[in-house]
Parts: structure tokens; sequence; C-alpha cells
């Protein structure tokens, strides 16, 4: 039987029982047509990886019976992806890539080009849930509400730095910035600031580059849509600075064939 990798929010230990949710008891049973007993994997972000097998308290109502723990919780790099929100299905792209991709922070920033005026950002969780659950990912971005450059930069963190992605040529290309970095400042906590289709209004950018950590970088010589350009320079970091830079770890075989994901 394939198994069924979910994310949950209570906290798991061997030989307790979790909490399913309304929607994952009814893809569990009604969807997937999964019997007491089946297989499942769980993960909350804190504990890391755990066996468990559907039990059932109900008609509509389950309970995971967690086992053994299969992976411990590991460190993450620190990078958030600050991006200025863009069209339903394209933000929705941004979520669940950045999820994959390693994001620790998805922040929706309104800048004076933003076109779109609201972000469903409940919407944007559950994209990263399912992009986490599908992906090995042992936690969940932390999806935050939209906030006004102007307000993000005022309260931005003493010694995280920033990575700006500057359309108008004004930065090196990213390779040649990041990648000579020494191992104090990639361990750093990092930001990543993408602007709208219209891109950056140059007051932004000037202050954006207040900040005192802060690198502009250019993308090459082809304009790039907003969306391609997060993900662009997030995958660029994560080769760079962030975990690509280390070896990928094998996965136990046995238990992940085949598996399937609400």
């Amino acid at each position: 039987m394939s198994v069924s990798r979910l994310f949950v929010e209570a906290d798991l230990a061997a030989g307790i029982e979790a909490p399913l949710s309304e929607a994952q008891v009814h893809y569990l049973r009604h969807v997937m047509r999964r019997p007491d007993g089946a297989p499942l994997l769980l993960f909350n972000g804190r504990d890391g990886e755990w066996q468990a097998a559907l039990a059932g308290r109900g008609k509509k109502s389950a309970v995971a019976e967690i086992g053994d723990q299969t992976r411990v919780q590991a460190a993450e790099p620190d990078v958030w992806l600050c991006f200025a929100p863009v069209k339903r299905a394209r933000i929705d792209y941004i979520a669940e890539k950045a999820t994959e991709l390693g994001a620790a922070v998805l922040q929706p920033v309104l800048t004076r080009h933003t076109a779109v005026e609201r972000v469903n950002v409940e919407r944007l969780r559950a994209n990263a849930i399912e992009a986490a659950e599908q992906t090995e990912r042992l936690s969940v971005p932390e999806v935050r509400d939209p906030v006004d450059l102007a307000r993000l930069l005022a309260a931005w963190p003493e010694g995280r730095r920033l990575l700006i992605c500057d359309e108008t040529g004004g930065g090196p290309p990213i390779a040649e910035a990041l990648g000579g970095l020494d191992a104090a400042v990639r361990a750093a906590p990092w930001a990543i600031a993408i602007g709208p289709e219209g891109g950056f209004a140059a007051e932004e950018l000037t202050a954006l580059r207040r900040i005192k950590d802060v690198v502009a970088v250019g993308l090459g010589p082809r304009i790039l849509r907003a969306d391609t350009a997060a993900l662009a320079a997030l995958a660029c970091w994560q080769a760079l600075v962030g975990d690509w830079r280390q070896p990928t770890p094998r996965l136990q075989a046995d238990y992940r064939t085949s598996r399937v994901t609400v």
C-alpha cells in the first residue's frame, strides 16, 4: 500500500495519538479508501518525521497512532522570500515552489507598482503544506500577511542580510556576488527581495540599498517575470549559500516507494 504523508499541528512522539483534520480524514477514507491500520508518515516542523497508522474514531473522525521515528528534525537555512504579489495562479506557484526550494518565510510585500491588492494567505499556506508533504520537507514555511515595503524595511532585523534582485542592472551577476562569501556570511540569516512586474520604484531601490547588510545582484540578460525571478534567485542562493552545498542524504526507500500525499 502507498503511504500518505501528512503535516499535523500536534506534537509527535512514540506511542501517542495525533488528531487528524476533517479534510484529512475525508481524503484518506473517501478518496484514497484507506482502511484502519493504513500506514502514514507524519511531520509537524518540530519533532521530525514519524511512522503512524490510521485509526477510526467514528464516521467522520480518525487519529494517527504514532510508532517509530523515521527522521529527526534537521536545521534548515534561514532565508526569507520577500516578493510582490502577482496574479492568483502565479502566486500559488511561488508558494509551492519556494517551499520545495527551502524558503523559511514567505512574505508578500506591497510596493508602488504592485498590481494585486489582496492576498489569500490561507490558500498560500495550503499550497505550502501540500508542497512540503510531497517533497520530504520536515517543515512548512511561515506564510505572513502582506506588508508595505516601507514598514518591512523600518522593522528590518539586525544582522539579516538582504539580497536584492535589481532589474536596472545595478549589481554584479548573482554567482559573482554570492560565490566568494566566507562561512560566517553564508551562515547568517538572509532574505531575498523580488519586485513586481513593473519593478521596484527608484526610491524603493534606494531604501532597499540602505539596509546595512545588502547585496544587489542581476539575474542575467533576459527579462524575467516576477515569479520566475523569485524562484531563480532562491535556487541560486541555495546553490551558492544554502543547503544545496551539502551532500544529499539518502532516504529510506522501504517506506517511501509509491508514496501518496494529502
